[in-house]
């Protein structure tokens, strides 16, 4: 509920020019943000007696709340602003707003279905992948060297949201999603070809990039493309779309396409997950053919 609401709120402040820049500002801040507190929480952890006492819980609600009454203020600010804004549109403006308004909906409806499919496949590894580090046939990383890679993923992330926001503001958020699609469709194929912990974090990171620089972008666009009447609700839709890389994407697609080889057909581990990377590139392939036949030829000039 709190993401829908300051995403709406994102897009009320923003104009089209700069929300690029101040989506991916704010990313790079999130990101920046959960590691320090993983590292914080890990520290309160204290072998269990943060859970015990809630040390850990207090915290995050106190931090919470300190959120929430900033949120409120300012969202008060915004409502009264919008709405002089508001009245002092013309008649034969208002009427032509309207008009744009449906046609952007339209679109917006092709940009999610597009993003479902892209979703569903360069997150349906997910799990997979964490597993296939770890396979004694394969990198058989340790605990620190899986560390390592994932870190990598989440430093190649908070350099992408403040690079490919600021470049969806000067080139087009259609391009740099682009951009972002392409690597989410060549970094699987990278995986099985990864000989060592640092080609294998570099082929990470740079799948965090285009996760990141997909995010930034695709919220940029999305809060171009939503009419201002219906921002709350579409922009849950989005909210939607982009959860399915929580869990439901592997739990749909990757685990039981994995499972099948394995059990099904007696295919080793490693090879079930190889196919499961090339399964991921080629349904996130068809998600970006959709989106470009749709939107990249001339969305970002309309």
């Amino acid at each position: 509920m709190s993401d829908v609401g300051w995403a709406a709120l994102l897009t009320d402040i923003t104009t089209t020019e700069i929300r690029g820049r101040i989506t991916g500002a704010l990313n790079f801040i999130a990101s920046l943000g959960r590691m320090v507190g993983i590292v914080f929480a890990g520290y309160l952890y204290a072998e269990g007696a943060g859970f015990k006492d809630g040390t850990i819980f207090y915290i995050v609600t106190i931090l919470l709340f300190i959120g929430a009454a900033m949120m409120t203020l300012i969202s008060r600010y915004v409502k009264a602003r919008g709405i002089a804004q508001k009245l002092s549109i013309p008649v034969g403006k208002e009427e032509s707003k309207s008009a744009v308004a449906s046609e952007n909906e339209k679109a917006y409806r092709w940009f999610l279905a597009s993003l479902i499919i892209i979703v569903l496949g360069a997150a349906s590894i997910n799990q997979i992948f964490l597993l296939f580090i770890d396979l004694k046939d394969g990198l058989g990383a340790s605990g620190s060297e899986v560390s390592l890679i994932l870190s990598a993923w989440a430093i190649g992330g908070m350099l992408a949201s403040i690079a490919s926001g600021r470049l969806a503001d000067k080139v087009g958020r259609s391009r740099v999603i682009l951009l972002g699609l392409t690597l989410a469709i060549i970094t699987p194929l990278f995986y099985s070809v990864a000989s060592n912990v640092s080609l294998m974090a570099l082929a990470y990171g740079l799948n965090g990039i285009s996760f990141w620089t997909i995010q930034t972008a695709g919220f940029a666009f999305a809060g171009d493309t939503i009419p201002e009447h219906k921002r709350g609700r579409l922009l849950s839709r989005y909210n939607m779309v982009i959860a399915l890389s929580w869990g439901p994407a592997g739990i749909l697609i990757g685990g039981p396409l994995a499972d099948i080889q394995v059990k099904g057909f007696g295919i080793s581990k490693y090879t079930a997950y190889v196919n499961a990377f090339y399964a991921s590139s080629i349904i996130t392939t068809l998600g970006t053919v959709l989106f470009a036949i749709k939107f990249a030829k001339n969305r970002d000039q309309k």
